[in-house]
């Protein structure tokens, strides 16, 4: 309940923040469709050549964009400009105003920044995934719909703890944008199917940076694709990660001396 009430208050006040520029939500759409435009472009003209790639139909493929787009609102919605805020708090010591706020601090620093616009992200994702569905409705039943809700909680989990890592690393370096731009980069690979790729490719999406956890493997379970021992190993890896994101903040946290100190 705190954390629906928390996320109420941040949301109200980035609602406030962004109606005060709101040709910002027109360029926001613009881009978003020019992305979800390209993205499909290139899907139909893959499809144009083929039946399938590495046993994708085109449906499925078209499942596995619009959980892209879904993930990445979520991430441009509220965790990516929350956490982004972190790291600059970090670098010029207001971190001390979170931390004297009775409320966990890790939670405090996630919800902090909403960008109200970029929910546009995550309603054309959903619009492209249940036309999807639409198609695949034949071949969806409860058991798939219900693995594709657990593999898509974990993913997030999971991508939400990789980016919590990579910025509690402020707490010791100073550049680590440059590292969550190799986040983003290896994000975009996640568009298409990461059985695609080159080995080496597909175990550095699936372990190193597990963003095929995030897109992949939920677009496989509405799919019919999904086997037990991979949600299995989802639902653990999620788990495992946030355990130890969680134990990474709070050795981060003892490291930082405030701009008291």
């Amino acid at each position: 309940m705190r954390f629906l009430r928390l996320l109420g208050v941040f949301t109200r006040i980035g609602i406030q923040s962004d109606l005060a520029y709101r040709a910002n939500f027109v360029f926001q759409m613009l881009e978003s469709t020019m992305n979800l435009v390209s993205a499909l472009a290139v899907v139909a003209l893959v499809f144009s050549q083929t039946d399938s790639l590495a046993g994708w139909r085109a449906e499925e493929l078209g499942a596995l964009v619009g959980v892209y787009f879904l993930v990445l609102g979520v991430l441009n919605l509220v965790v990516a400009p929350s956490l982004q805020r972190f790291m600059e708090q970090v670098q010029d010591g207001t971190l001390d105003f979170v931390l004297t706020k009775p409320a966990d601090a890790q939670l405090l620093v996630s919800l902090s920044q909403v960008r109200i616009w970029k929910i546009v992200d995550v309603l054309f994702g959903l619009a492209v995934l249940l036309v999807a569905l639409a198609r695949l409705s034949a071949e969806v039943g409860a058991g798939e719909a219900a693995a594709f809700g657990l593999a898509l909680v974990t993913g997030a989990s999971i991508v939400y703890s990789l980016w919590l890592f990579l910025s509690t690393l402020a707490f010791w370096f100073i550049r680590v944008e440059n590292i969550l731009m190799i986040f983003w980069n290896l994000y975009w690979a996640a568009r298409w199917p990461v059985g695609i790729y080159p080995g080496w490719l597909r175990w550095t999406l699936t372990l190193i940076v597990p963003v095929a956890f995030a897109v992949t493997v939920p677009a496989q379970a509405i799919a019919g694709r999904l086997g037990e021992a991979t949600l299995v190993g989802s639902v653990a890896l999620a788990l495992g990660t946030l355990a130890f994101s969680r134990w990474f903040w709070n050795r981060g946290l003892r490291r930082y001396s405030g701009a008291s100190a």
